[in-house]
C-alpha cells in the first residue's frame, strides 16, 4: 500500500490557507468579531485578505464580506488560455520568434534566449549584433511602409535596365544558338570541344557529386543589377538538382547577395537567364532538362518573373 507521501497533492480548493510561518511564531489574533482569540497558527482568507481563528477560518464561518470573490478569480483565471496569459504579459513566445533582418544573418530574435531590438529608422527588427545602424548599414535602406521620394523614376530606372541587359543577353544568344526560333526540348546550343574542355578543367562545385551527374556551366552575375566580388567563373552542379537550387549554389560561389529566401518584391529576387535557350528558367524545372554542359548561365535581379519565349521577341 502507497503511503500518503507518494499520493499527488490536490489541489487547492479551499477559501483560506496557513498564514506565513513569520507569523505562525509569533500568531495573529482572530478578525471575526467577539472573537479576537490568539492564534498560533492562523489563517487569512483568500477572498478578504483578513485572519482568522481556525473556527472561523472559511467563509461562512465569518461572514465574509467578499464571499465568493476568491472562486470567481481562480474560475476565470482558468478559463484564460495560458498562450493568451503569455503574450499579455510581453513575455518572447516561439509563435513570435523572428529571423534578424540582417541580410546575413541567421539568428532568431524575440525568443526566451535572444531579444530583438527595433530600428526606429528603418523599421526593421535586428539581434544585438545588428542592433546599430552601422551594423546593418540603415542609411542604405528604406523604411518599411515608407514609399521613396524618386519611386516612380527608380522603377523606371530599373525597368530601363532591365531592358537593355535582355536585349544584350538575346543578341549573345542569338548569336550562339545561330536561330531565332525557340524549341522548348532544345532549349541548349550545343558549345564547342574547346570552351567545354575549358570550363571542365577550371570548373568548381561540390566534391560529393557524382561524375556522370555533373553539369558544367559557365556561371557569369550581371554587373548593372547585381553586385558580387566575383564577376563570373565556372562551376559545376547536379543534373538532378532544381534551377532553385543551382542558383543558391551560384550566388554563393560568385559571393552575390541572395534575398530569395526571405521573401520581399521581385526587385530583390534573383533570376537565372540561359544564354543559349534565351530565357529565364523557373526555379521549378531539373538543370539536367534545359541546360547542357558548357552552356553559359546569368544572375539578374529584379528582372521579373520567368517568360519563356524571350528569344523570338
Amino acid at each position: 500500500m502507497a503511503s500518503s507521501s507518494t499520493t499527488a497533492a490536490a489541489p487547492n480548493t479551499e477559501t483560506y490557507k496557513t498564514m506565513d510561518k513569520d507569523l505562525e511564531a509569533i500568531g495573529a489574533h482572530c478578525q471575526y468579531t467577539y472573537c479576537n482569540q490568539l492564534d498560533l497558527l492562523p489563517f487569512r482568507c483568500q477572498s478578504c485578505k483578513h485572519t482568522f481563528c481556525l473556527d472561523h477560518r472559511t467563509e461562512t464561518a465569518h461572514k465574509c464580506a467578499h464571499a465568493g470573490a476568491w472562486a470567481a478569480a481562480r474560475r476565470k483565471a482558468a478559463e484564460t488560455p495560458a498562450s493568451t496569459t503569455s503574450a499579455q504579459n510581453g513575455k518572447p513566445t516561439l509563435a513570435k520568434a523572428a529571423q534578424c533582418s540582417h541580410p546575413q544573418c541567421k539568428s532568431f530574435i524575440n525568443t526566451l534566449s535572444s531579444v530583438g531590438v527595433s530600428c526606429q529608422t528603418c523599421n526593421r527588427q535586428y539581434c544585438l549584433k545588428h542592433r546599430l545602424r552601422e551594423e546593418h548599414s540603415c542609411s542604405t535602406l528604406t523604411p518599411l511602409g515608407a514609399r521613396p521620394a524618386s519611386s516612380t523614376h527608380t522603377q523606371v530606372s530599373r525597368a530601363q535596365t532591365a531592358l537593355n541587359t535582355f536585349r544584350g543577353l538575346l543578341a549573345k544568344g542569338k548569336a550562339n544558338a545561330k536561330t531565332v526560333s525557340y524549341d522548348r526540348r532544345q532549349s541548349s546550343a550545343i558549345p564547342s570541344a574547346s570552351s567545354l574542355v575549358n570550363i571542365r578543367k577550371n570548373a568548381k562545385g561540390d566534391a560529393k557529386i557524382p561524375a556522370d551527374k555533373r553539369m558544367y556551366l559557365h556561371v557569369e552575375a550581371e554587373a548593372a543589377t547585381t553586385t558580387s566580388k566575383l564577376p563570373s567563373g565556372d562551376f559545376f552542379y547536379n543534373k538532378e538538382w532544381t534551377i532553385g537550387r543551382m542558383l543558391d549554389e551560384a550566388a554563393r560561389g560568385l559571393q552575390v547577395q541572395n534575398l530569395n529566401n526571405r521573401g520581399g518584391g521581385e526587385e530583390e529576387r534573383l533570376r537565372v537567364f540561359h544564354v543559349e535557350g534565351g530565357r529565364l528558367l523557373e526555379f521549378g524545372e531539373i538543370v539536367g532538362a534545359g541546360l547542357v554542359s558548357g552552356n553559359t548561365v546569368v544572375l539578374l535581379r529584379g528582372v521579373g518573373p520567368a517568360i519563356p519565349d524571350l528569344i523570338t521577341v
